[in-house]
């Protein structure tokens, strides 16, 4: 950022005023150094000036920042100066885009935000090569450059941890944070902050909102749209100068309302702004898999409205667009929507606001081409007169003088018109003729004649498409422009997954870019299209498949070195691998070696170290001596290793062994660790007997052994870790000597498992059988190679076992498994961070997996069901088997009695059900026997048998027999339901039936023990049922009934014995319904004394009833009758009626209370010879003497001349009834009551023909009144 031009002065003049300052203070203390260093150390000798470390070309993307390095060594210390082009690089003429460090020795530029610094360089990568330094050298003198920035803020910012690349879809929010360390930390002072977007600084608005305090700075976009996808940058002003950080943000398409509607245009921009006409552009998005897009529709609202406007009534094709007919003074918006065949995309955002107002311009009347346009583009005339003036445009055909009018509908008040109606292939003269309210002007000079012409169109295709690494998960892009570029406006860039042929937008915005967010350890092909008004060109060619990792570099420096023997002459060496491999497998080691009084370094052999253990040879005993190594890679050698400490070169002699080396970490999880190591090289005065290990937690020295016991091998699983917390450990061997040197310190491991972190899978193929391991990778490079082990022990060639890989997967599969292979498997994948895991395969493990893969290796087809049979209704046999699954191809074959059924049954299959079943229709004695089906389906074979002999056999047999003659009767009349009985609620027995297959002519006939019973009404056998009533059901019903029914196509018949059990049955059935009707218990005088009584629907002998005195009944009651009472009968009397399954309980309680006051008795005095009269005469015993009532059917009877009542004595109470006829039956009581109470009994008369029987029901109908004739002869009296 450069700075006001008023401030450069000052700034310059303050800066060179402290840095003299600085300067002197520098020489003065490098002259006290140099004082005292000649007074205790002899002078030093001096060194020209030496690179150790070049600069390097680079590869560095665009707007991004660059470090280059180098390491100077002279004596004494060189002054640096670094060039550009040959010109010095002063940091104070481009205040933050320069800035220079040295720490360390190590000397480096950072370049700021590096730009192209030529315009018509299209291809991504820059290359810079151009810088060098000039050494100059002065003894004893020491000069510092200048600072290289001076801005009012005094606060030293540190960057801490910073966004990252960072992707979001439109419509959402989205925060950029940036944490940092202020020194001093002041609340109303924070750091000046500055956003930036493509070199564009960010200011606040509704689409950006930033925030600085408490060690923050934040950038929030509150509502993503394609236009925030960029590079974004964090400029932080220090008391240095600045500190930067910057990556992308990227942003996909919102979900379209339709879809295969493409995504939203983006970046609109309003120009060429006049009176009442603007030129609106935009910016196509990116079609990866939708439809080619086919025009736009531009949209328009006034500030301070909510409507939206339609600019276009049909879809212009290209990214420009005039919109006239504006109003003069009024503020718009502008969006645009794009169309393809399956739909409108939602709309861009909405452009800045512009005002629609008037232009000066100088420019002559001429015309310019606008794409498929033409706009006519003139002066205004100068003097304009004394009112607003508009414009007419004119035009002719070639060198015509017919002019026509072209903007008719318009008032033109803009200095500029675009023009439609061109028709190809003719040419066209224009002239423009100025209006106010005044009169018009004369026309002005016609323009020269034009021609429309075919628009060039879109671009063409990129061409050369090379992707190669950038980071683990980016890579970078490059092509060569196309051929014909077309006003190019930039580049999509598009990627998939080899193998998937699926592909996924890179950007969403047409510019240059890495494309971020790739999944390391896969790989991609990549294409480019070129992008201008017009569209996207035709894809480009794909690029080579590109693994991503991260870019190739040169290793860092090995660490650690230790010491691991020495005989007097030799010693053997060891160290620790870089941390960063440079995205390459390390090939070699470079060690050199000094001795400790000497600073010149000696190549220790020709021939570099392979591994990282080395024997040093020909040392001299006594000598101290220091090493370096450097790692080298593809990319070349590394930095050299910081020297080791000074080892004396005296032969080792200990009895206890040297120190164990090489500790690795293997299988981190959250709460474990395993830990390995190599042994010592040194065993001393025994063999080695075992390990103990020492952990301690990072930056605590208080180490605690793991183990109580020393373990046998060189590996240790620790557990019980602090998920998150960070460990160091050591090693200790043991010999019968004791315990030996302590190894060096481990590097720290936090116990946290790798994300996405996956364990070893023990399964067996589907396909062959085979027993595996099978292990995914969370993270591989493209080095990375699947080191299997078994007990930790690395698994080279064998025959147990074979291991194949491909990309993130491994598998390892046994041969033929045993108990042989019982143990620990582990898996490693090199050049990773530790991506490992272990399986242990135990002998119930083993069996298990043996199981499947003899299941499968020798496949059966699985039952759901095995053979079984089923009797149809025909009396047809169906055997069947139903299998879980079936294929198409399957065979099968059913085997009786050991022969193959070729012929002569049914037989089938449903893939879809797995059934397979086989169906004998005329099954005989001859079927007796052994059943089984073999099916073979592919490589799967199953087996059913089914022996049916015997008992089983005869039991089969008879049921094909029934169902055989079941089948038959059905065929003509018969009954679907047989007889069977139920009670009705008026205790009448029913013997229902139900028909089936009846018609008019089927006839339907009962039997009683085989004589044919005659109905009141006939039976209908068309209404599907019949039914037989017996009325008063007794022990007089049992027998056998029949029905039979019967037409010219046969007959069926249905037999119902009534006896034993169904008799019972049947009266418990009357005695339930009776039951619940029971009312309670009543007392009646009788002439023998009183008695109980029960009345109910239905009474009978046969029901189980209960009493504890004499009983007897009627069809309507129960009763019980105590002769003669006398005290000791009173009491509580308690029927029970029985039905089988409960019992109906009525209490009655003769206790007393006044009731003996009243007793009396019923005399029924009837004259026989005649019959002419019927005296009723009832004895009454009460005291106080009684009144008494008569009644004749519950109506009071008056005294008259054939009524005569009578009441003698206080006791005899009688009713005559004169001339008895037919009308006199009924139901005759008397009332009689005292202070006490009163009591009432009730008497049937009935009146039959005299000589007559009195009639029963008969079965078949129902009981009811006998009406006879006038002529009495007899005289029933009931109760």
């Amino acid at each position: 950022m450069l700075r006001a031009p008023e401030g450069m002065q000052e700034y310059q003049r303050m800066a060179a005023h402290f840095g003299r300052d600085l300067v002197q203070l520098q020489h003065e203390l490098h002259r006290m150094k140099v004082a005292t260093k000649e007074q205790d150390y002899p002078a030093e000798v001096p060194q020209a000036p030496d690179f150790l470390v070049s600069l390097r070309s680079h590869t560095v993307w665009e707007k991004t920042p660059v470090k280059l390095f180098c390491t100077v060594s002279g004596k004494p210390n060189p002054i640096v100066k670094w060039y550009r082009n040959n010109v010095a690089i002063e940091p104070l003429s481009a205040p933050g885009k320069y800035k220079i460090e040295n720490k360390y020795g190590v000397h480096s530029l950072i370049i700021s935000r590096y730009n192209l610094t030529h315009p018509q360089f299209t291809v991504r990568p820059l290359i810079v090569s151009s810088f060098h330094f000039k050494l100059h050298f002065h003894k004893g003198v020491l000069s510092f450059p200048l600072l290289s920035s001076i801005h009012p803020s005094k606060l030293e910012v540190t960057l801490l941890e910073s966004f990252g690349v960072t992707f979001g879809t439109e419509g959402e929010s989205v925060s950029l944070v940036a944490n940092m360390v202020v020194v001093p930390d002041l609340p109303n002072l924070p750091p000046e902050v500055m956003w930036y977007r493509d070199d564009t600084l960010l200011m606040p608005s509704r689409w950006a909102e930033m925030s600085i305090g408490g060690g923050v700075a934040k950038l929030t976009l509150p509502h993503l749209n394609k236009d925030d996808e960029g590079l974004y940058t964090l400029r932080i002003w220090t008391k240095d100068g600045t500190a930067e950080h910057s990556a992308y943000l990227f942003v996909k398409d919102a979900t379209p309302t339709v879809a295969g509607a493409p995504g939203a245009p983006m970046d609109v921009a309003v120009f060429d702004v006049n009176a009442d006409y603007v030129l609106v552009s935009w910016k196509p998005p990116n079609t990866t898999h939708e439809a080619p897009i086919t025009g736009y529709f531009v949209d328009r609202r006034k500030s301070g409205t909510t409507d939206w406007v339609q600019c276009n009534d049909s879809p212009v094709k290209v990214c420009k667009l005039p919109v006239h007919g504006l109003t003069e003074g009024a503020s718009y918006h502008f969006r645009v929507r794009a169309v393809n065949k399956d739909g409108i995309s939602l709309p861009s955002r909405m452009s800045s606001g512009v005002t629609a107002a008037e232009v000066e311009s100088d420019v002559e009347v001429y015309i310019c081409r606008c794409y498929v346009k033409r706009i006519i583009f003139w002066a205004p005339p100068s003097p304009r007169g004394r009112a607003p003036v508009w414009y007419l445009i004119e035009k002719c055909e070639g060198d015509s003088h017919i002019w026509q009018r072209v903007n008719t509908a318009v008032q033109l008040r803009s200095p500029r018109y675009p023009v439609y109606d061109m028709e190809d292939k003719k040419s066209y003269r224009f002239r423009v003729i100025t209006v106010n309210k005044y009169g018009s002007s004369e026309p002005s000079e016609p323009t020269a004649a034009i021609q429309k012409v075919d628009p060039c169109g879109v671009p063409s295709a990129p061409r050369q498409v090379i992707a190669s690494r950038n980071t683990k998960t980016s890579a970078f892009v490059q092509w060569e422009p196309p051929k014909h570029a077309n006003n190019l406006m930039g580049y999509y860039v598009d990627a998939s997954l080899v193998g998937s042929k699926k592909w996924f937008p890179c950007n969403h915005r047409p510019y240059k870019f890495v494309v971020h967010g790739l999944v390391p350890g896969d790989t991609y092909v990549f294409r480019v299209q070129a992008v201008n008004a017009y569209g996207l060109s035709e894809e480009s060619q794909e690029s080579a498949p590109l693994f991503i990792d991260a870019a190739l570099s040169t290793p860092s420096a090995p660490y650690d070195i230790s010491l691991l023997n020495c005989n007097g002459s030799s010693m053997t060496l060891a160290w620790k691998r870089p941390k960063n491999t440079g995205g390459s497998k390390i090939t070699s080691y470079y060690l050199d070696k000094r001795e400790a009084e000497s600073v010149e370094w000696k190549e220790v052999s020709p021939s570099p170290a392979v591994h990282r253990t080395f024997t040093v040879e020909n040392l001299t005993t006594g000598v101290f001596y220091e090493f370096k190594i450097q790692a080298a890679n593809l990319a070349g050698v590394g930095l050299p290793s910081e020297p080791s400490k000074a080892f004396a070169c005296e032969a080792w002699t200990m009895a206890e062994p040297g120190p164990a080396y090489d500790i690795s970490f293997w299988e981190v999880r959250d709460t474990s660790v395993l830990v390995q190591w190599k042994p010592p090289v040194y065993a001393g005065a025994g063999p080695i007997t075992g390990y103990f290990v020492d952990m301690a937690k990072k930056g605590s020295s208080d180490f605690v052994a793991v183990n109580a016991e020393p373990v046998g091998h060189c590996y240790l699983k620790v557990s019980g870790l602090e998920t998150g917390a960070s460990y160091v450990f050591r090693v200790r061997a043991v010999n019968a000597k004791g315990v030996g040197k302590a190894s060096d310190v481990s590097d720290p491991v936090c116990a946290k498992a790798l994300p996405g972190t996956k364990e070893i899978v023990c399964g067996v193929d589907e396909e062959t059988g085979d027993i595996f391991l099978n292990f995914e990778a969370c993270d591989v490079s493209e080095t990375s190679k699947f080191t299997w082990s078994k007990s930790y022990k690395e698994i080279t060639e064998s025959s147990r076992v074979s291991i194949t890989s491909s990309g993130r997967h491994s598998k390892l599969t046994f041969v033929n498994a045993e108990k042989e292979d019982l143990g620990i498997y582990s898996v490693a994948v090199t050049d990773t961070d530790g991506v490992s895991s272990s399986y242990s395969v135990n002998e119930e493990e083993l069996k298990k997996m043996l199981d499947l893969s003899y299941n499968i290796k020798h496949p059966i087809v699985p039952l759901k069901t095995e053979l079984n049979y089923e009797i149809l209704e025909k009396g047809h046999v169906r055997f069947w088997v139903q299998a879980k699954k079936l294929s198409s191809s399957v065979n099968y074959r059913f085997i009786v009695n050991d022969k193959a059924i070729t012929s002569g049954y049914k037989i089938s299959h449903d893939v879809s059900t797995g059934i397979i079943q086989m169906t004998i229709e005329h099954f005989t004695k001859a079927n007796e026997g052994t059943y089984t089906i073999q099916i073979h389906d592919g490589k799967a074979k199953s087996q059913s048998s089914l022996v049916l002999v015997g008992d089983a056999f005869k039991a089969a047999l008879k049921e094909a027999e029934f169902q055989r003659k079941e089948h038959i009767r059905k065929q003509g009349p018969h009954f679907s339901e047989y007889l069977s009985f139920h009670v009705t609620d008026d205790c009448t027995v029913m013997l229902v039936c139900k028909l089936a297959n009846v018609k008019k002519e089927t006839r339907f006939t009962w039997f009683k023990d085989d004589e044919e019973i005659t109905v009141d009404v006939p039976p209908n056998p068309m209404s599907g049922s019949c039914s037989l009533p017996i009325p008063m059901f007794s022990r007089k019903d049992q027998g056998i009934y029949k029905a039979v029914l019967g037409d010219d196509r046969g007959k069926d018949t249905s037999v119902f014995e009534i006896s034993g059990k169904v008799f019972e049955d049947i009266i418990n059935a009357i005695a339930s319904i009776a039951g619940s009707s029971a009312s309670d218990l009543v007392l009646q005088c009788t002439p023998e004394g009183i008695r109980l009584q029960c009345y109910m629907k239905y009474y009978t002998e046969e029901m189980k009833t209960s009493w504890f005195h004499r009983i007897g009944g009627t069809s309507e009651m129960a009763w019980m009758q105590i002769c003669e009472p006398t005290d000791k009968e009173k009491g509580h009397y308690t029927i029970e009626i029985h039905d089988g399954k409960k019992s109906h309980t009525r209490t009655f309680d003769l206790s007393g209370q006044g009731k003996w006051k009243l007793d009396f008795h019923l005399h029924i005095l009837c004259d026989l010879a005649p019959l002419q009269s019927l005296s009723l005469t009832c004895t009454v015993c009460g005291d106080p003497s009684p009144e008494v009532t008569w009644f004749k059917n519950e109506q009071e009877v008056v005294s008259d001349d054939r009524f005569k009542i009578t009441f003698e004595g206080g006791k005899f109470a009688s009713l005559t009834i004169n001339n008895v006829h037919v009308e006199d039956s009924g139901k005759y009581s008397i009332n009689v009551r005292n202070k006490y109470g009163g009591e009432f009994v009730e008497i049937t008369v009935s009146v039959y023909k005299q000589g007559g029987d009195i009639p029963e029901p008969k079965l078949g109908q129902m009981a009811k009144p006998i009406s006879t004739n006038q002529d009495l002869s007899l005289v029933q009296l009931q109760g």
